[in-house]
């Protein structure tokens, strides 16, 4: 369901002046962007219960504003949260301490989007309505001097600052107290502005974690003052909305380190916790998206030494270290180090036990894991999950067996590598009833071996032109290929398969759908290869997907429900294929008459072998 919100609402109630009850009477539809509660004592305010701040959007705008205590019971139980589209029937305005603060006193609730409406942005508070008029200030005092007023600031920071739960777009004036759990390295981009640097940090207090990022000049000085680990106070940054395409950190907000930008380290480090994790098992991974994020914890088997490796992207020289995890599910998986964090990586012991932070999961051989910016690695943290996995491991998982998600999701059996499972082959119909069992609810999807040859390629769209950094799509703009994701241009675009794919075996047909890795098995050539043939000669273009076509292949596939034009359907996504190898075949069929289904003996009356 769509919903209409009341564009222009918020300018109208930022501007309007207490008293003007035409504005404050409503209706307005609004969404609830964040919704939390405050104590009994912030804002200005001495009340006798705790009350809740809400920041509300129109779409286009959004404003901060409390929600009056006869409501309260509405957030307690949930009837308001994150994302509701409410009728916003009155409200008020009140100024408490020269603050404007609007006050919602009655709504109705219209619904419950999945995700926010629109892009809005915030309002300038200097741009309000006008605050009362107050007595006139006594004369302010001779300034003391520069050191002596650094001096009152740090030692009001130190026993005044803000959670981080509690900082807001609409708060200028705050200081928090947090550790740092993450610090990128400085990275330096290029686009249409020009050349630049920045990185990021995670600051995390006991009340929840913010992304904090700083550019150019403001990178070059606060880079050397923050360091992970270390606890600080922070003040006069910038709270925004969160950009969620560049993080992952569970926040609404994210702050933007300026020119004034305060830090000052903090020696009294009592009540902030290191690191906060959710860890899954090594076995959980094979219901992990690809591309997503997740935090484990695990035994370091062995590792490699730095590789050397040319990206085929962007022809740069990549040094990789690959790390073999196992746990206690039974499982092990490749995780790899890039650049700085390969080459300066040092088991603290042999066999330690690392936490990881926020590592990204990949489909390479079933599973796989790799760091990205944001993750972090730990060795031997005090916490009980590492104690209880050392424990495990010393008494009995040394000796242990592993399984790899490479075969086939976890499954043991003879394979022909890359993920396929021969032990659980699936015809094709088959396969698609089990499939068909998949709930509209179920968000996992479900892995399948099979074999099959291809029919048909669609030939219309079979690649996509894509940012040569983090293959997203990239559009002309006239002037270059943009990529919205890296803000960076390129004179032309790497290209990638994105295919569908028709196929069948003796019991039915399906359509796979398939994306690069798939496309360079297929034709034997890449993208860019077949798009330039495409345009520069159709005939020769359609004699390759003649050519590619009437050719069998093991395939390791993820069933998964999803919708399109409200249409529910099965997507089966190819995370593996692979040419048949008939040595292996053969190989496989010899076994198979070894076995015990191959020793039954014959039936001469039903012509068939006993079952």
């Amino acid at each position: 369901m769509s919903y209409q919100l009341s564009e222009g609402a918020c300018l109208k109630l930022h501007h309007a002046a207490p008293d003007d009850r035409e504005v404050f009477d409503g209706p307005y539809t609004l969404q609830i962007l964040s919704l939390k509660k405050i104590g009994k004592h912030q804002e200005g305010i001495n009340q006798p219960s705790d009350r809740y701040r809400v920041v509300l959007s129109d779409g286009t705008h959004f404003l901060q504003a409390m929600l009056a205590t006869q409501l309260n019971e509405m957030a307690n139980d949930k009837t308001i949260q994150r994302h509701t589209v409410i009728a916003a029937e009155r409200l008020s305005c009140n100024y408490v301490q020269d603050k404007r603060l609007i006050i919602l006193m009655a709504l109705r609730v219209l619904g419950l989007p999945e995700e926010r409406i629109g892009e809005p942005t915030g309002l300038d508070d200097r741009s309000a309505g006008p605050v009362p008029t107050a007595p006139a200030p006594a004369p302010a005092p001779a300034p003391a001097p520069e050191k002596s007023s650094q001096s009152s600031n740090r030692s009001a920071a130190r026993t005044n600052w803000l959670p981080i739960e509690g900082l807001s777009p609409y708060q200028n004036n705050w200081t928090i107290k947090a550790r740092v759990t993450q610090k990128s390295e400085l990275k330096h981009y290029s686009n249409q502005r020009g050349e630049g640097k920045l990185f990021n940090v995670t600051f995390m207090d006991e009340t929840g974690e913010i992304r904090a990022t700083a550019f150019n000049q403001v990178a070059d000085t606060l880079y050397p003052k923050l360091e992970e680990g270390k606890v600080y106070y922070v003040s006069k940054g910038k709270v925004n909305l969160a950009k969620k395409k560049f993080s992952n950190v569970m926040n609404d907000f994210e702050i933007g380190l300026e020119k004034n930008t305060e830090v000052e380290e903090c020696l009294e480090t009592t009540n902030l916790p290191m690191i906060k994790y959710s860890f899954v098992t090594l076995a959980e991974l094979q219901d992990s998206p690809k591309d997503s994020t997740c935090d484990v914890i695990a035994i370091l088997k062995d590792y490699t030494d730095v590789t050397e490796i040319t990206s085929k992207t962007t022809n740069r020289n990549l040094k990789k270290r690959e790390l073999n995890l196992v746990d206690k599910s039974g499982f092990s998986v490749r995780l790899t180090l890039w650049g700085n964090q390969a080459e300066n990586f040092v088991p603290d012991e042999q066999n330690p036990v690392i936490a990881f932070k926020s590592v990204k999961v990949g489909d390479f051989n079933g599973r796989s894991l790799g760091m990205i910016g944001t993750s972090t690695l730990t060795q031997n943290p005090d916490i009980p999950e590492s104690h209880a996995l050392r424990g495990w491991y010393d008494s009995s998982g040394s000796n242990a067996s592993f399984q790899s998600h490479s075969n086939g999701g976890g499954f043991s059996g003879g394979g022909t590598g890359g993920g396929f499972n021969r032990s659980d082959l699936k015809p094709l119909a088959d396969m698609k009833l089990e499939a068909n069992r998949i709930t509209d609810s179920e968000d996992k999807a479900v892995s399948f071996s099979t074999r099959a040859t291809i029919m048909h390629i669609r030939g219309e769209n079979i690649a996509y032109p894509a940012c040569k950094d983090c293959n997203k799509k990239v559009v002309d703009d006239g002037s270059g290929w943009r990529c919205d994701k890296c803000d960076k241009s390129w004179e032309k675009p790497t290209y990638r398969y994105i295919m569908s794919f028709a196929v069948s075996d003796h019991s039915g047909q399906l359509w796979f759908q398939g994306f690069n890795e798939a496309g360079v098995v297929i034709f034997g050539r890449e993208a860019d290869e077949v798009v330039e043939i495409k345009e520069r000669d159709e005939t020769q273009y359609n004699l390759i997907l003649y050519q590619a076509v009437c050719k069998t292949y093991n395939f390791l596939l993820r069933a998964k429900r999803d919708s399109y034009n409200d249409n529910s359907r099965i997507r089966y996504g190819v995370s593996r294929i692979t040419p048949l190898n008939y040595k292996e075949e053969t190989d496989a069929l010899l076994d198979l008459l070894d076995s015990p289904w191959g020793q039954q003996p014959y039936n001469v009356e039903s012509n068939a072998m006993e079952l």
